[in-house]
């Protein structure tokens, strides 16, 4: 599954291409909000766990058994979490203490992450990986709980894998990481007039 091949031009892997379709799918369903979103992100996380292991972004394949936890987690909130007076959950806009909270906990994910990745792995680009690894943290765990803001951060997140992904010759996962931008921001507007109308 992990033999070189080449698509569009770009060298890639059948396990690189297979997460990379599971990823469209994952996102698509997640603008939909479609619980079955869930599942697709496990599967896609499992593979895309082996993928950057191979090209040594240990914070990234660390984060999809994270992922995948997170997503059993998300799967659970849309079907039976609850939101404000105990009903299932809308979709809702932080307000400025949760968007306190969300930075501070980018910034202290990112600093624990940063460490330990240059402390006790090999990858050469400990800082970039935690920062982007502490974000998607960040964004799963606002897109469990339905926020309209975890598509901001995908934004922000996305754009800046794009680059990673080229560094790291991973050509075909940083053009699923481009088309994560525009896919992200039309997440945005469509969960803006979600919370606008309040609906699940």
């Amino acid at each position: 599954m992990n033999e070189p091949l080449t698509l569009l031009g770009f060298p890639t892997t059948s396990l690189e291409l297979i997460s990379f379709v599971l990823a469209i799918v994952t996102v698509l369903l997640n603008i939909r909000r479609i619980h079955w979103a869930w599942l697709f992100a496990i599967v896609s996380s499992a593979t895309y766990g082996i993928v950057f292991f191979k090209a040594r972004l240990y914070g990234d394949a660390g984060l999809q058994a994270v992922f995948i936890a997170a997503s059993i987690w998300g799967w659970y909130e849309w079907l039976r979490g609850k939101g404000e007076d105990d009903q299932p959950l809308v979709v809702t806009r932080l307000d400025r203490a949760g968007w306190t909270w969300s930075l501070a906990g980018w910034a202290l994910g990112f600093l624990a992450l940063s460490w330990f990745l240059h402390a006790f792995t090999d990858t050469d680009v400990p800082h970039m990986d935690g920062f982007l690894t502490a974000g998607s943290l960040l964004g799963t765990v606002l897109a469990a709980r339905k926020k309209v803001e975890n598509w901001h951060v995908w934004i922000a997140v996305d754009v800046l894998y794009v680059g990673l992904y080229v560094y790291k010759n991973l050509h075909l996962t940083a053009i699923l990481y481009a088309v994560f931008v525009i896919m992200a921001a039309l997440g945005l507007r469509t969960w803006a007039r979600a919370a606008r109308e309040g609906v699940r």
